[in-house]
């Protein structure tokens, strides 16, 4: 029997109308996969073979009760035919921690989604930065004399940390603003962390887009996260609005620059963030947005990627 475990955030904390992460088991459900639960801090490794303190897990369309588990048992995560990696950020050590599990598992022959390798390697906001043709004038560094030059030659830009999520610790500044060496010193830990300076696109009026691409498909639809009048931050978790709305054709081009790269990483489920003409950021951790796109479409976004998960199932097999 086919089998799926999610390694994602408690199920009991989420909003059940929206969450992706719900809507992706539902359709595994479907699919007949028998699902399995657990959470980061459940996986560990055993003489160098990768297990997880997991749970059987019952999904239902029931915005009273969503989910039901199982007794709690030690399994190798080789047992599993697909692990789905949703938890979501900070990527901090602990996800790093997790990735590297994950990747014993995926060299004994399980399915990981995405690819431990690539949840690694494509930082959600550099990985952006491999296609500077669609991004906007940015610069990533800690320094904040480097910093304050961006600024000066940009006037109006936006700061924010590489590992956060959500809008959390985003900053609009301008030349002039009195608390700019304040927010640089916090945001760069006085110097010694990392962070992304990018011109501030005045466009985010209309809403800061996402834009998913499934298996290499990209979605015709997006949802615009429109920012609340007293905020610049589009993200639903900061108070942005969502609207479901067809792909301009400049999202279209943007998204096909990056859509053809992504299989061959693993990354089988992603979503980028665009503002105006400009691809923000690449979300490859745990992206959002699905629900919200199905429900006013006629698309079937959490069908069509477990169908992507059969169909590298039946790769691998015809592959031994």
């Amino acid at each position: 029997m086919k089998s799926l475990c999610v390694v994602m955030d408690p199920i009991d904390k989420i909003n059940f109308a929206k969450d992706t992460t719900f809507g992706l088991l539902m359709a595994a459900q479907r699919a007949d996969f028998q699902l399995f639960y657990t959470l980061q801090h459940q996986l560990f490794l055993t003489d160098g073979e990768p297990y997880a303190e997991m749970r059987p897990l019952k999904v239902f369309d029931d915005s009273n009760l969503w989910y039901s588990l199982g007794t709690s048992q030690s399994r190798p995560l080789s047992e599993l035919s697909v692990i789905l990696m949703r938890k979501d950020p900070p990527f901090n050590n602990e996800y790093l921690y997790s990735t590297y599990i994950l990747e014993a598992a995926e060299r004994r022959g399980c399915l990981v989604a995405n690819r431990p390798s690539s949840l690694r390697d494509c930082n959600e906001k550099i990985f952006a930065t491999e296609y500077p043709n669609c991004t906007p004038p940015l610069l990533v560094s800690s320094d904040q004399k480097h910093l304050k030059e961006f600024v000066l030659k940009h006037d109006d830009i936006v700061l924010k940390p590489l590992d956060g999520m959500g809008g959390m610790s985003i900053f609009r500044v301008k030349i002039n603003d009195p608390n700019l060496s304040v927010i640089l010193e916090i945001l760069t830990n006085n110097g010694h962390q990392t962070i992304m300076a990018q011109r501030y696109i005045p466009q985010i009026s209309a809403g800061d887009k996402r834009v998913l691409i499934v298996g290499g498909e990209i979605v015709p639809y997006c949802l615009a996260r429109v920012p609340n009048e007293n905020d610049f931050r589009g993200n639903l978790a900061a108070g942005g609005r969502g609207i479901v709305q067809p792909l301009s054709s400049k999202d279209h081009w943007i998204a096909s620059q990056i859509a053809e790269s992504l299989v061959s990483k693993g990354l089988l489920l992603v979503g980028l963030d665009i503002i105006g003409e400009f691809l923000t950021e690449i979300n490859v951790t745990s992206p959002t947005c699905v629900r919200e796109i199905e429900r006013e479409t006629n698309l079937q976004i959490c069908d069509q990627f477990i169908k992507v998960l059969e169909k590298k199932l039946c790769e691998r097999v015809k592959a031994m």
